[in-house]
């Protein structure tokens, strides 16, 4: 036991002060989610292990642009075929009575003629069906392989030579085509015959109806008998022009099928037999001056301007009609006149 020194003889009460080691830390982990082992792969290994909801999503839109690539290409395929095979049913009957080119119709009673028809029928079907299934952005340029093909078959099956300069020129109706189908501006969709009614008859669109009559009375009246059977632009000129008006009426008459299938008889609208009798009209002029071009050029020269400028007028046509000349489609304006 220690007594205090004289000197501390009074008791001082003296503040100890503790010296705490800190204690070692433990690094503790936060708690985080539950981690799937597929996490922990990688990237490879992710990407087979996606969700099957989502590769089912990925397989059907492949699957679905698969089926519009090869109703596309089979579209092309059968109306490059249609070209060569109503020329030469027009040879045929050209052989044995008048030809087209000058007037004659006996086509009409030539079997070959009325194959290249249906072929022609059966690609322009497949093409339709193929937009359903694929983006126009796919289908376009796969379309524009028909141009190709009733060139190269021309060039073998009709000996039709076609020279460097016009090889130039289907490469560049081919790439302008294409160019002007995917920057057109996306129409709306008419629900019913007066729908599409009001739209034709609105004023805009019957300027423009009016002047593609006259503009073919023109080609068909004057420009024809002078200039036909030396200038391609002539029939080739009013197939396109009267092309785009088909077109317009055609669109309604499927409408008016459409309706009628699901239960909405539209047969009793003078609408409906209007362009009935509108879309008859043109595809008989459309089809007599067909044959005269295709008659009286080579079919590796008719198939590329008449594609290129049907397209054209078809697209101005509709964008006239359902009017899609505003602010918000004023972009697609410079690759459209590119094209």
């Amino acid at each position: 036991v220690r007594f205090p020194t004289p000197s501390c003889a009074s008791p001082v009460r003296t503040r100890h002060t503790y010296r705490h080691t800190a204690a070692p830390r433990r690094d503790k982990k936060r708690p985080t989610q539950r981690q799937s082992p597929a996490s922990n792969a990688p990237p490879a290994a992710r990407r087979r292990t996606m969700s099957p909801a989502a590769t089912d999503a990925g397989g059907d839109l492949f699957a679905a642009n698969l089926k519009g690539a090869l109703l596309a290409v089979a579209s092309s395929a059968f109306v490059g075929v249609s070209f060569i095979v109503k020329k030469k049913g027009l040879r045929r009957a050209g052989a044995v009575g008048s030809r087209a080119g000058v007037g004659g119709y006996g086509y009409l009673w030539e079997p070959l003629w009325w194959v290249g028809m249906v072929t022609m029928l059966v690609g322009e079907t497949a093409n339709f069906v193929a937009y359903m299934f694929a983006p126009a952005v796919l289908v376009a340029p796969l379309g524009a392989l028909s141009i190709i093909v009733s060139a190269v078959l021309a060039h073998f099956m009709l000996n039709e030579k076609l020279q460097r300069v016009g090889v130039l020129g289907c490469i560049l109706c081919i790439v302008g085509s294409t160019v002007i189908i995917l920057h057109a501006p996306e129409e709306r969709s008419p629900d019913s015959v007066e729908q599409i009614w009001r739209l034709a008859t609105q004023p805009t669109f019957l300027c423009y109806a009016a002047l593609a009559v006259a503009v073919s009375l023109l080609l068909m009246l004057y420009c024809a008998p002078r200039y036909g059977q030396t200038n391609i632009m002539i029939y080739v000129g009013i197939c396109s022009v009267i092309g785009s008006l088909t077109v317009m009426s055609i669109k309604a008459v499927g409408i008016a099928i459409k309706l009628t299938i699901q239960g909405v008889n539209q047969a009793g609208y003078f609408q409906t037999w209007m362009f009935v009798t509108v879309s008859a009209i043109c595809l008989i002029i459309q089809l007599v001056y067909l044959n005269k071009a295709l008659d009286t050029f080579n079919t590796a020269l008719v198939s590329p301007i008449y594609y290129a400028m049907f397209t054209t007028l078809t697209i101005l046509a509709s964008a006239i009609m359902f009017k899609v000349s505003n602010v918000k489609h004023q972009a697609f304006l410079t690759p459209v006149l590119i094209g």
